[in-house]
C-alpha cells in the first residue's frame, strides 16, 4: 500500500500514475474479433472486458477478488437543515451494514463481492463548511490514507460507495467548485427534500462557494474546503487502486464527486481506470458524468448510495468476462467466420 504523507506527496503521485496496458487491451480485442459472434454484437459488454484487460494487464481478465468498500462520515453542514434525516442515521446505518441488513449486503452477496465498511470518526463531524473549511489538510490526508489502507492486497476489482447524512450537499459543493455552474444545477433532493428544501440546499452550497471560492486546483484543497471524511477516503481508495492498476467501479453522484476531486488541475486521465456504474436521479450526476467524459452503464433510477448501483453493475462485468473468456473462437467451434 502507498502511504500518502502530504498534499505535495499526493500531487507527486498524481503526476506519475501508471498507464493502462495497451498491449493487453489489443490482445483482448484481437480475441474478441475471433469469438463466435458478429463484431461488436455484445456492445458495451465487449468494452467492459477490454477495460478490465487494460487495467488488470492481461488478455484474460478475471473477477476473483472483487471488493466493495463503503465509507461512512458525518457532516457539520447538516445543522443547516439540508437533510430530512439527522446525523445519527449515519451510525445507525453502519450498524445495519455490519448486521447484514442493508441493500448493499444483499447486492454484494449476489454480485460476489466482499463488503467492508469503514466508519470515520462519526462522533466528530466535519466543520460546517458555510462557516469554515470542512477539514484541515492533515485530516484530508488521514482520511485518504484510511481509504487506501482499506484496499486489500489481493483486490482485482474495486467498488466504492458511501454513507453519510448531508453528503449530497458536500458532493454538490465539490462539483460546483471543480466544474463551475450554478448551485441550483448541482443540488437535488438527496434523501427526500421537497422543493423548498432543495432551494434552501442550493443557497447553502452557494454560501459555501462564496466563502471558499472555486480557485482550488488540487484535491486536498477541494476536499478540505467542501468535503467529508468518507469522500476523502473514497478518493484515497481510488488513487491507491490506480497506483496498483486495479479497475474501479464508481457508484452514483457522491462517489463520482469524490473521484472528481482527483481531477483538479483538469487531469481527467486520473480516472481512466474508473467507470460510473449508473446514472443517479440526482440532477447534478448527469452533468458530472458529462464533465468527467464518462457514460454510466445503467439508468435504473437508483439513488440509495451505499455502492448499490456499483454492485448491480458488477453483474454486467461478470457477464462481460464470462463471454470474453468462455466463448469459443470460430476456429475452436468449427464455425466459418466469412463466406
Amino acid at each position: 500500500m502507498q502511504s500518502f504523507s502530504s498534499a505535495s506527496h499526493i500531487a507527486e503521485l498524481l503526476n506519475q500514475l501508471p498507464a493502462g496496458d495497451d498491449n493487453a487491451r489489443s490482445a483482448a480485442a484481437a480475441r474478441q474479433d475471433q469469438l463466435t459472434k458478429p463484431p461488436g454484437s455484445l456492445g458495451r459488454l465487449e468494452q467492459l472486458a477490454l477495460w478490465m484487460a487494460t487495467w488488470q494487464q492481461t488478455m484474460s481478465p478475471v473477477l476473483e477478488h472483487g471488493k466493495c468498500l463503503v465509507f461512512a462520515g458525518n457532516h457539520g453542514v447538516v445543522r443547516q437543515g439540508i437533510s430530512p434525516f439527522p446525523a445519527e442515521v449515519t451510525q445507525q446505518m453502519v450498524w445495519n451494514f455490519e448486521a447484514g441488513g442493508a441493500a448493499i449486503n444483499q447486492l454484494c452477496a449476489t454480485a460476489g463481492l466482499e463488503l467492508s465498511v469503514t466508519a470515520l470518526d462519526l462522533d466528530r463531524p466535519t466543520v460546517d463548511f458555510t462557516t469554515a473549511p470542512a477539514m484541515d489538510p492533515d485530516q484530508v490526508v488521514h482520511a485518504m490514507n484510511a481509504g487506501a489502507t482499506a484496499v486489500p492486497q489481493d483486490c482485482d476489482y474495486l467498488v466504492v460507495g458511501e454513507m453519510g447524512i448531508g453528503n449530497t450537499t458536500s458532493a454538490a459543493a465539490l462539483c460546483m467548485a471543480r466544474f463551475g455552474g450554478n448551485a441550483s444545477g448541482w443540488v437535488g433532493p438527496g434523501t427526500g427534500l421537497d422543493a423548498a428544501g432543495v432551494t434552501h440546499k442550493a443557497m447553502i452550497v452557494q454560501a459555501a462557494i462564496d466563502r471558499h471560492g472555486s480557485e482550488l486546483h488540487d484535491p486536498i484543497s477541494l476536499l478540505a474546503a467542501y468535503g467529508g471524511r468518507e469522500l476523502a477516503a473514497i478518493a484515497g481508495a481510488i488513487l491507491e487502486a490506480r497506483l496498483r492498476s486495479i479497475p474501479v467501479m464508481l457508484d452514483g453522484f457522491i462517489s463520482s464527486a469524490a473521484a472528481a476531486t482527483l481531477t483538479a488541475g483538469n487531469r481527467l486521465d486520473v480516472l481512466d481506470h474508473c467507470l460510473i456504474s449508473h446514472l443517479s436521479p440526482e440532477p447534478g450526476h448527469m452533468r458530472l458524468a458529462s464533465a468527467l467524459r464518462k457514460q454510466p452503464l445503467l439508468d435504473l433510477r437508483m439513488r440509495l448510495g451505499e455502492a448499490s448501483g456499483a454492485a448491480v453493475a458488477t453483474l454486467l462485468v461478470r457477464a462481460a468476462l464470462a463471454t470474453h473468456n468462455g466463448m469459443a473462437t470460430f476456429a475452436e467451434a468449427g464455425v466459418s467466420k466469412e463466406t
